[in-house]
């Protein structure tokens, strides 16, 4: 079976990185291993980040234009289902829908959202467009049970809504971490949820008490680095900022660090998470929709704040048995249900009851 690959928010091969690429190229990879070839069958981006009617009119002109090029073309002869990775409002699907009826196969969506608050508004027009892209795929599958609430709610009544965990692109889990190193911060830097998790963790680290031995690495840059230097410059030296570190340094940080330390604001799911625990770092976050469906233990509920979160991180830091259980059970989760050979097996199990 080949299979034609559309990421309408931003495609897998967008020169700047980002979680979404992250996650198209990983769907890709997910794909392969069931044995699939996979095309990726357009790289426009249907992008409106502002609420600009005339950019959306310029992006529907251009989504119909492609739709015919896509169509013209001897390979998509070849496909047998179009798997479209995140649909919603800023980013609806122009392209898949059409293309699927014209070449008469089936249409499906990974992680896609419903918002039909957006029907009025800035958004409207591209809203009712990821409605309707929503409506026409046969199988949708959600990563997060946050996702899965407004897809049960609006779904067709002959849709079928699937789960797929989020997953790491490995077949095994990497060498555990020592848990012997500092507090460990993976996050880009930029204004909006980000910074607001930035700011909890300057407001949890405040609150540890003085005999509580700690250090904290953040690896992450961007935009908002100077606001996030400014929260952690009453900290000194105990912070250090490593800026952007390439896979091979993560893994190093991954293999040492003591506590992976996220408050997790809107955080869609986070493959940060993920790639800490499959080292057996155990985590502190908030108890956030998204953030659940991927950390394992008990978390900090949100309503409690920092105090929680200072609360759960002293008492990891103090109890290195602790740390290591919580990193075990972690580690375990993660090999049990969010690897790559467990996203192609969900995969593979659907789209065979599809051709």
């Amino acid at each position: 079976m080949t299979v034609a690959f559309y990421a309408p928010l931003k495609p897998p091969t967008h020169p700047v990185p980002s979680g979404d690429r992250t996650m198209a190229r990983a769907l890709i990879a997910a794909l392969e291993a069931t044995g699939r070839t996979v095309d990726v069958a357009s790289d426009l981006r249907l992008y409106d980040g502002t609420g600009d009617g005339a950019r959306q009119d310029a992006l529907f002109d251009a989504a119909s234009r492609a739709v015919d090029s896509i169509v013209a073309q001897p390979q998509a002869r070849a496909w047998q289902v179009w798997v479209t990775y995140h649909n919603y409002y800023k980013a609806p699907d122009l392209i898949g829908p059409a293309v699927s009826r014209a070449l008469g196969i089936p249409y499906v969506q990974l992680e896609s959202t419903r918002a039909r608050k957006r029907l009025t508004g800035p958004w409207a027009r591209f809203a009712a467009a990821a409605e309707a892209a929503s409506d026409a795929a046969a199988v949708i599958f959600f990563l997060t049970h946050r996702d899965a609430e407004t897809l049960r709610r609006d779904a067709p009544d002959a849709q079928r809504l699937e789960h797929l965990p989020p997953f790491l692109v490995r077949a095994d889990l990497p060498d555990a971490s020592t848990l012997d190193g500092p507090i460990l911060t993976v996050a880009m830097m930029r204004d909006g949820d980000k910074l607001a998790s930035y700011r909890l963790v300057a407001e949890t680290l405040a609150l540890l008490p003085e005999g509580v031995e700690w250090r904290l690495d953040i690896a992450g840059d961007g935009a908002a680095r100077a606001q996030v230097a400014a929260l952690m410059a009453p900290f000194g030296a105990r912070v250090r900022m490593l800026g952007a570190c390439d896979a091979g340094a993560l893994r190093h940080q991954y293999g040492r660090a003591a506590v992976l330390f996220w408050p997790g604001v809107n955080e869609a799911f986070g493959l940060t998470y993920l790639e800490a625990q499959a080292a057996g770092v155990p985590v502190v976050a908030q108890d956030r929709p998204g953030v659940r469906d991927v950390v394992a233990g008990l978390q900090s509920p949100v309503d409690d704040g920092p105090a929680a979160m200072a609360a759960h991180l002293e008492r990891l830091l103090r109890d290195r048995a602790a740390r290591a259980q919580a990193g075990a059970e972690a580690r375990a989760q993660v090999g049990a249900a969010h690897l790559l050979g467990h996203a192609a097996a969900r995969l593979n199990t659907v789209l065979e009851t599809l051709t």
